[in-house]
């Protein structure tokens, strides 16, 4: 969860964990050998108090080449610091790039009104 650069990674991996071939293999230990090179990344919070929310979102379109979907993704900040990211496959074939970033931005607003509810709750 601390570890942004390699969610998508272990995302498309773990699409093939029930019947893995060699090179899911072969493509598994670069990602291996990264977490065991890198033990000290991760997230870190900054001191700085800000009441600033942004969001970033894109879409890649019809990135998956087995089944043309696209994959989306969005991040959420609060003043400097890191408060939540996700990157998926879309769950319908976009007709357009468009399209799949119009589904990108719908994901990325619902986050916000999440993350708007739960600062309220917390009195931020």
């Amino acid at each position: 969860m601390t570890r942004p650069d390699l969610s998508f990674a272990v995302q498309s991996l773990s699409q093939f964990m029930h019947e893995p071939k060699e090179s899911h293999w072969d493509a598994a230990l670069p990602v291996v050998r990264y977490i065991k090179g890198q033990p000290g990344l991760g997230l870190l919070m900054s001191s700085n108090i800000s009441n600033e929310v942004l969001a970033y979102c894109d879409a890649d379109w019809a990135s998956c080449l087995m089944i043309r979907r696209s994959v989306t993704g969005y991040c959420v900040k609060l003043g400097d610091s890191l408060i939540s990211w996700k990157s998926k496959k879309q769950s319908t074939v976009s007709r357009s790039t468009a399209e799949s970033e119009y589904r990108s931005m719908a994901g990325t607003v619902f986050e916000l009104v999440w993350i708007h509810g739960l600062l309220l709750e917390l009195g931020l």
